[in-house]
């Protein structure tokens, strides 16, 4: 399926269509707020009219109070659609802020989906404020954050990435879809995490017999017996006072457990209404890819749609939460309110509770490859790459960072794999030696979560990343920068003979010590990355360093980036050349800031 309108025309267009339709409602709410008033008004007068002058019948009070009622019924619907409306028109305003640039800071950060100890995270800036994932991210539960954040830190075999891409090519379009799950509310995210909600779903079951259910209904209907006796039929308060007793017997049998269930609803309880509304939207969408249908297909197992499930179960929450209402407090008591439905929840629990892992997996997945067509759709000049499982292989045309804006965004062409499997990045400060490393690395993440990529063409096999742009020291551990990079080092080497091959990016390799033990040192890991069968780029000011690619023979090469003075400020223009850097740029640098050297 082509895209055919850019999306900035798109979005500017849906926009200005929510913004002219709130406008509209927006108005209708304010008459409906002033009729309201005036039939309350109309029904005051109406009211004093038939009760106290008795000049007309009260058959036109009523004819007011329903006539309150129905604008009532409509205000509310109409502020209801108002309020969509408006969500609209904010949802289309942060699509064009990632469009613009302007989304920095305004979406999720995932930092609590980060692990700490993973080996490129930070140095990629997959997660926190300015991050991919917060470019990236359109889910509307924790189920769907996770898989995300998920599938970012791990890279996918390539039937599974090319199965992602088959579903996000067709998600790509289905604009209406996401508007519609961005309308379920601004507080989605505040679920729980799933295995919560997994858990709760799983626990044995608390009541080991009915009986107390037996009981309860028993004594529920005596209480109203007893009741309508007293108050009807001059049975006197006997019974009652029994049914009381009863009531507080049952109660003190049966208290813990009964606790214990509905205790324990409060969180899973805000999970399963995040999920219901997503939910009942995924389920009417209708899929022609595989990958789409089968997950979809989890959510209609047995017959039964999974949205319908947790429908039950919130009526059934509403009834309970009833008990809260102070004129029907007493009514609950007497009807063993909480006994009945501890029984209803275990039930549910009981019956529905094994699919909940599968339904929030499923939801995962779905939202997960939605915010991949969000991607894919905004950034229609970006390709999916080529993934191949016989590696390692690392070949990008004119690749670029995702992260920056397109007239920063200076592209270069590299090749990894077969013979040539380290390149050796020297230049001077500033010239783009790091940004190349994360260029390579971020556009690798995407390109092994089944995401398009900031590239004219790419091709690459599954590979573990490693990265060392931001190891730094720790004053709470005691360690050094230097400590912190070698113990990096020592986890890319134990990644490197794990089940993917190694992609490693060294930053300014071993740079806290001294020019002697860096050179051996260096020279000792590379070689030992590219023997285990790894593949990277090393960036260096030291140009010793730079002999290692000679050492290396066909296996490595020697590029770099320079810089020139112009007018008396350094000019970078961010393009890898071939070759050794000549020239350095540290004391221009240095006297730029007013330093005497």
């Amino acid at each position: 399926m082509m895209q055919h309108v850019s999306p900035r025309t798109e979005y500017e267009a849906r926009l200005s269509a929510r913004r002219a339709t709130a406008a509209t409602l927006a108005r209708r709410c304010d008459r409906f707020a002033n009729l309201r008033l005036a039939v309350f008004a109309a029904a005051v007068l109406l009211a004093w009219m038939s009760f106290w002058a008795q000049w007309i019948s009260v058959l036109w009070l009523c004819a007011a109070v329903a006539g309150f009622g129905a604008l009532m019924l409509a205000h509310d619907r109409a502020l209801r659609a108002r309020n969509r409306t408006e969500l609209a028109a904010i949802f289309y305003e942060q699509c064009l802020a990632r469009l613009d640039g302007r989304w920095m800071g305004k979406g999720l950060s995932g930092d609590d989906l980060a692990q700490h100890e993973h080996p490129c995270a930070a140095d990629l800036d997959l997660f926190g404020k300015g991050s991919l994932f917060e470019l990236l991210c359109t889910a509307r539960t924790r189920a769907g954050e996770r898989t995300l954040a998920d599938w970012l830190l791990m890279p996918a075999t390539p039937e599974e990435v090319k199965a992602r891409q088959a579903a996000v090519e067709e998600l790509r379009l289905r604009l209406d879809l996401r508007e519609e799950l961005a309308l379920l509310g601004t507080d989605m995210r505040r679920g729980v995490l799933p295995e919560q909600v997994v858990s709760w779903a799983n626990e044995p079951a608390l009541f080991a017999t009915r009986t107390p259910l037996r009981v309860a209904h028993i004594i529920a209907a005596l209480s109203v017996v007893s009741v309508m006796g007293w108050a009807f039929l001059g049975l006197g308060p006997l019974p009652f006072t029994v049914s009381v007793i009863a009531i507080w017997l049952l109660n003190r049998v049966t208290q813990r457990r009964v606790r214990a269930v509905l205790e324990a609803l409060e969180e899973p309880g805000r999970e399963l209404q995040i999920l219901a509304g997503v939910l009942a939207r995924l389920e009417r969408e209708s899929f022609t890819c595989d990958r789409l249908r089968q997950v979809q297909a989890v959510l209609t197992q047995g017959g039964v749609r999974a949205s319908e499930s947790i429908a039950r179960f919130y009526r059934l929450l509403n009834w309970y939460e009833a008990r809260g209402n102070q004129l029907f407090a007493p009514v609950a008591i007497l009807l063993l309110w909480d006994v009945h439905f501890a029984y209803a929840f275990e039930a549910w629990r009981l019956r529905h509770g094994r699919r909940i892992l599968g339904w929030l997996q499923a939801v995962g997945d779905l939202e997960a490859l939605g915010a991949l067509g969000a991607f894919a759709y905004e950034h229609p000049d970006y390709p999916f790459p080529e993934v191949h499982a016989q590696g390692p292989r690392l070949e990008a045309e004119q690749v670029g960072h995702p992260l920056l804006p397109a007239s920063a965004c200076v592209r270069n062409d590299l090749q990894l794999g077969a013979e040539l499997r380290l390149l050796v990045v020297s230049g001077s400060n500033m010239s783009g030696k790091s940004t190349l490393l994360r260029t390579v690395g971020i556009n690798t993440v995407l390109a092994l979560a089944g995401a398009p990529v900031c590239a004219a063409r790419m091709r690459v096999s599954p590979m573990a990343i490693g990265a060392t742009l931001r190891v730094q020291d720790s004053i709470q551990e005691g360690s050094s920068r230097f400590y912190a990079e070698i113990r990096r080092i020592r986890q890319l080497v134990d990644l490197a003979s794990g089940p993917f091959p190694l992609l490693f990016l060294l930053d300014e390799i071993l740079h806290g010590t001294n020019s002697h033990d860096r050179k051996i040192g260096a020279d000792a890991i590379v070689r030992g990355l590219l023997d285990a069968g790894a593949i990277g780029l090393v960036t260096t000011h030291d140009l010793a360093l730079a002999k290692t690619a000679d050492e290396l023979g066909a296996r490595a090469a020697n590029v770099h980036f320079e810089d020139h003075l112009e007018d008396g400020r350094l000019i970078f223009d961010y393009r890898m050349r071939p070759g050794v850097v000549q020239k350095s740029n540290a004391l221009e640098l240095m006297r730029a800031v007013g330093l005497n050297v």
